[in-house]
């Protein structure tokens, strides 16, 4: 019996840490910058916002949740630039945005206002190189200089 203890307390806590972690990114999931992809419609963001679609094939897949603690560490970047998170997790529904952008397990992709894809990465990628790439756009660029007041 005293052997089995340590494997039963460490299956115990890794039990709870994984409840943690799941429970905070559903709560993530709460944000109003952050929907559901699985219905969504890339059209009515066009020249709106910045849609960046995080594919995964669970909910619990550790690449999507390690993404959205990213994405929840600096929402406020993401909101600055006009950016709105769309989650699928359900590859059995088979929406608009998996026949369209065609995942293969964990993938991002940003597409801009213009409705062209900018950025595909297989794996998670912090805000901070996100937020680069979409500085980095034309139309982010000229955002920058009318607010600066450039023209």
């Amino acid at each position: 019996m005293e052997k089995f203890l340590p494997f039963v307390l460490l299956t115990f806590f890794a039990g709870s840490v994984f409840a943690q972690e799941a429970t905070e990114a559903s709560d993530t999931l709460d944000h109003p910058l952050i929907v559901s992809g699985e219905t969504a419609d890339l059209n009515e963001f066009l020249w709106i916002n910045r849609p960046l679609i995080v594919f995964a094939d669970a909910p619990a897949d550790p690449r999507f949740i390690q993404q959205m603690e990213y994405i929840d560490a600096r929402l406020e970047a993401l909101a600055e630039r006009d950016v709105i998170v769309l989650t699928d997790t359900n590859p059995k529904a088979n929406g608009t945005l998996r026949k369209k952008l065609r995942p293969r397990g964990f993938m991002i992709v940003l597409i801009g206002k213009d409705g062209r894809k900018y950025l595909r990465k297989p794996f998670p990628w912090d805000v901070r190189e996100i937020t680069r790439s979409i500085d980095k756009l034309p139309l982010r660029q000229q955002e920058i200089r009318e607010r600066r007041g450039d023209s």
